[in-house]
């Protein structure tokens, strides 16, 4: 199981699999190589439903499978190069390592706007993060660019500080849910948040020496833990003014060009203030105050403000292996893997977000790079190196039957299930949709007569009921807009 030395190191999958394969194979020596002391551990895990699943990730040092399982050794180093027709893996330290199967588990890397601006902050691991709060500390305000996960839980977190949001899509959140969903949500972005912070349930371990100095820059070349589901938990995300929420979201644009404040001021330039409202009068007023740096934006409008967090995404870490290795890629750069995590190299697998699933998939799955796949992708690999191993069949784990996602946006449970976007289906489909203001939101993707998908927000207790109806694709035709009617307990209907 091997990890390069650039990031990110080791997360869920990585865990899941050594234990595997050391239960199954007790005799055999199972090397994990890592530059990274630490993994990514499940805890408090809760199996949902059939598909979805919830747990929380606990961050421990590496030494404690070698402790637990005798038969894993983990090897701290950086991964240099794989020769894949030696069956070798050369190391940072100097070493090499010859395997009889090898399972890729490298992640993926953030995609940072602009790489080596001193001003430009990606978050992508808990080191990165942890600069994140220090630097907001003394911010009057700060840039998001993107619209996915981290950005979604960053903007609502921030408290005391201004928030210049800039998406490229028409509505928030656009790769969870629809511009319906993101209208639900807005409004927890201007109320005050009465929530009560959560402790930290993580310990964090370092390696000696690895105390890095502050400085706003998370290179991509160093080292950190992958960020799990709850990396803002324990953060204290609070700026230097005495406010809650102050957000304003540019969308359908991109950064143009960004400016540090030498070179701004000398191409005199018109910069806009923090818009009070949506009118056109008031975002049209120019900012006298001075800013380490400036963002221009794809609609024409420039904004300064302390620093610029990019959280625009990520593309799967397979660089370190690619030279002198025939691996067939993917249209989105990932390794490609078959129905049995098999790359295209013999002897050669792949988990989690570094690998492009390339198998007929179910109708209603698609692969997402989201914690719970890469935990259920671990676990299958080893399963599937087990099976090769002894020489036996495996069949499709149940995981990939149904795309199932349980998380948490702006303090509101989400589920997702199946094609809640109307991924890939045609013209025919068709939305239901019900929703309480500041309670619930239930969207249902149907098409002939038959759910194909849903999205959940607030505590619906329908995730089991619809799991099932997408699962048996029970003609639902006869039911119409009842479906959705709130004077009829559904859940016991269809239980």
């Amino acid at each position: 199981i091997v990890h390069p030395s650039s990031p990110p190191p080791p997360g869920i999958w990585v865990f899941q699999f050594p234990i595997s394969l050391a239960t199954e194979f007790p005799s055999e020596d199972i090397l994990l190589v890592t530059a990274s002391p630490v993994i990514k551990a499940v805890t408090n895990f809760k199996q949902v439903s059939k598909t979805l699943e919830e747990f929380d990730v606990e961050e421990q040092p590496s030494t404690m499978l070698e402790k637990r399982y005798p038969n894993i050794k983990v090897i701290e180093s950086g991964a240099k190069q794989l020769k894949s027709q030696e069956h070798k893996i050369y190391t940072d330290n100097g070493k090499q390592y010859i395997y009889e199967k090898l399972c890729l588990c490298a992640g993926a890397k953030p995609k940072l706007i602009f790489e080596g601006n001193p001003f430009v902050l990606g978050i992508r691991d808990t080191d990165s993060a942890q600069a994140f709060q220090n630097h907001l500390a003394k911010a009057k305000r700060i840039a998001v660019v993107g619209n996915g996960g981290i950005a979604l839980e960053l903007v609502y977190e921030i408290e005391g500080c201004e928030v210049i949001w800039a998406i490229k899509d028409k509505a928030i959140g656009n790769t969870f849910f629809d511009a319906g969903a993101a209208e639900f949500l807005i409004p927890k972005l201007t109320a005050e948040k009465l929530e009560t912070a959560i402790a930290c349930k993580r310990t964090k371990y370092t390696m000696e020496g690895s105390e890095k100095e502050e400085g706003i820059v998370a290179g991509a070349g160093k080292l950190g833990s992958a960020l799990g589901p709850d990396w803002h938990e324990g953060l204290h995300l609070k700026g230097t003014k005495e406010f809650s929420h102050k957000v304003h979201i540019e969308t359908l644009c991109e950064i143009k060009k960004i400016y540090l404040q030498q070179e701004f001021k000398q191409l005199q330039k018109t910069c806009l203030s923090f818009p009070k409202d949506n009118s056109e009068k008031q975002n049209a007023q120019p900012d006298e105050e001075l800013w380490p740096v400036y963002m221009e934006l794809t609609n024409g409008k420039i904004y300064g403000c302390d620093f610029i967090v990019s959280a625009t995404g990520v593309v799967p870490n397979v660089q370190p292996f690619l030279d002198g290795n025939n691996f067939a890629l993917g249209e989105d750069g990932g390794l490609k893997v078959d129905q049995h995590m098999h790359t295209s190299v013999a002897d050669i697998y792949a988990a989690g977000d570094i690998c492009t699933a390339s198998w007929e998939p179910s109708r209603v799955w698609q692969q997402m790079r989201l914690w719970t796949q890469a935990r259920q992708m671990g676990w299958y690999a080893a399963k599937c190196i087990v099976a090769d191993s002894l020489g036996e069949s495996v069949d499709m784990d149940f995981s990939f039957e149904l795309f199932a996602h349980v998380t948490k946006f702006f303090n509101y449970k989400v589920v997702l299930l199946g094609k809640y976007n109307a991924q890939g289906l045609d013209l025919d489909h068709e939305l239901m949709l019900r929703c309480t203001k500041g309670q619930e939101y239930v969207k249902v993707v149907m098409q002939n007569g038959r759910m194909m998908g849903a999205v959940l927000i607030g505590e619906t207790d329908l995730e089991e009921t619809f799991e099932n109806l997408i699962l048996n694709q029970m003609d639902l035709s006869a039911y119409g807009e009842d479906l959705l009617n709130p004077n009829i307990d559904i859940e016991d209907y269809f239980d």
